[in-house]
């Protein structure tokens, strides 16, 4: 079993941005294509992802719920549960925000 680690400041951007690609740069939708869903696809049975979250200078609720969100309607919430692991020791509110997106996001 492996954790695979995306620190979204250093490997993605310290400015994450809106939703979509159109809206700018860095967006949700760009870290979901670039980062997150990639990432998925390589995993083994029993293999997580850590996404760190720390070092950012704040994420809009655009940019969590099209990258978080958008993950669970491409692979259900379920699935992203149970592979996806967070840290935010800046922001620690943020974690249970994502999982409500990735909870809500097949309804």
């Amino acid at each position: 079993m492996s954790t695979f680690i995306i620190m979204v400041a250093k490997d993605f951007s310290d400015t994450p941005g809106g939703r979509y690609i159109k809206d700018g740069d860095f967006s949700g939708e760009q870290f979901l294509r670039k980062h997150l869903e990639p990432a998925l696809k390589k995993l083994n049975i029993g293999d997580k992802i850590l996404v760190d979250l720390d070092g950012g200078y704040g994420y809009g609720i655009s940019f969590l719920e099209e990258a978080f969100g958008g993950l669970a309607r491409k692979f259900t919430s379920e699935k992203v549960n149970e592979c996806l692991d967070f840290k935010s020791d800046d922001e620690p509110e943020l974690i249970p925000l994502i999982r409500e997106y990735i909870k809500n996001a097949n309804n």
